[in-house]
């Protein structure tokens, strides 16, 4: 498949990454009682630095774990193979938790996440953070904090590559799916 687009370079991808961390920080009046979660794959690293750059502006740590999102997904077979594993390894009970995830499409991901979220205890709220919305939602979810809205057509793909996966740092939108 062919880039038709290239929408965020490496640059644009860590402006977006500072801006939406200080979004959380003042929305949320500091990072007390705070933590994030990333949505597994792509999502677990922008979280990573999300996490770092509000614990670097706050003074605290910020809790970081990620979720993998397979067993509670509605669209596949519920005997599908996991991408990889949940780490959780603070209590989210009373906490508020800030969900990342790089692309929002149909909203999903984000209801898997939110279950996941909810069947290892009662956080205070959940919000979301993703770097690119694309539109199209199947589902009444919305991101509290967006890197960048995307209008695309339901057949092309917005691809997201990071160094720490891709070996590479950009946005694309794909051409459309025959």
């Amino acid at each position: 498949m062919e880039k038709k687009a290239v929408i965020f370079d490496e640059s644009a991808i860590n402006r977006a990454i500072t801006r939406i961390s200080y979004e959380i920080i003042e929305k949320n009046k500091g990072a007390e009682n705070l933590c994030i979660i990333g949505i597994l794959t792509r999502g677990r690293y922008l979280a990573e630095r999300i996490g770092k750059k509000i614990s670097e502006n706050e003074g605290i740590s910020v809790p970081i774990g990620f979720i993998d999102i397979t067993p509670y997904r509605d669209d596949t077979n519920k005997s599908a193979i996991s991408k990889g594993e949940t780490f959780i390894p603070f209590d989210i009970a009373g906490k508020k938790v800030v969900l990342i995830d790089d692309v929002i499409f149909t909203g999903r991901s984000t209801r898997a996440a939110i279950d996941g979220i909810m069947s290892r205890g009662r956080p205070r709220k959940i919000e979301l953070a993703v770097l690119i919305d694309r539109g199209h939602r199947e589902l009444p979810l919305r991101a509290d904090y967006v890197g960048i809205n995307v209008p695309t057509s339901k057949s092309e793909i917005v691809k997201v590559n990071l160094k720490e996966v891709d070996g590479a740092e950009f946005v694309a939108i794909l051409g459309k799916v025959d």
